[in-house]
């Protein structure tokens, strides 16, 4: 590819319409969410913690601090809260007394099922005017975007 093909691809004004769009998708992805949320008992931060718990299992109120980028202090707080609704719970390690691990109750497992399930929905309806072939390569793309953000 010569130069000049590679500069049409990463044009500024193409990049700032892509950030906009992507900007804005989030923020609408964001309100769709809390939507979703209202129907339950559970706080948008409590369903991330949540979701960190159903997608990796268990973890340390350390390692679900870092993931969600909350302080050690505030994510205790969640987590109290989350346990006495019954959707986690504390558990010491057997051979390491001092580590306690968070663990995802059936409850807490079938909230997140529920509000997943109602986000696909809404996603399957947004997508509803693409085409299959549209629908592949947009599949397509948001994957190579995601791992070449990571």
């Amino acid at each position: 590819m010569n130069e000049n093909a590679k500069q049409n691809l990463h044009d500024p004004e193409r990049v700032a319409f892509m950030e906009k769009e992507l900007r804005y998708i989030s923020g609408i992805i964001k309100q769709k969410g809390r939507e979703i949320l209202n129907s339950y008992t559970i706080t948008p931060p409590q369903f991330i913690a949540l979701q960190w718990l159903f997608e990796h299992g268990d973890m340390t109120i350390g390692d679900l601090s870092n993931k969600m980028y909350l302080a050690f202090s505030t994510t205790t707080d969640l987590v109290d809260r989350m346990e006495k609704n019954e959707l986690v719970v504390r558990i010491r390690e057997e051979q390491d007394r001092r580590v306690v691990r968070i663990k995802l109750l059936k409850e807490g497992e079938r909230i997140i099922e529920e509000v997943i399930k109602k986000r696909q929905d809404y996603l399957e309806n947004v997508l509803a005017n693409f085409s299959e072939e549209e629908a592949g390569q947009f599949s397509m793309l948001l994957e190579k975007l995601h791992t070449n953000m990571k």
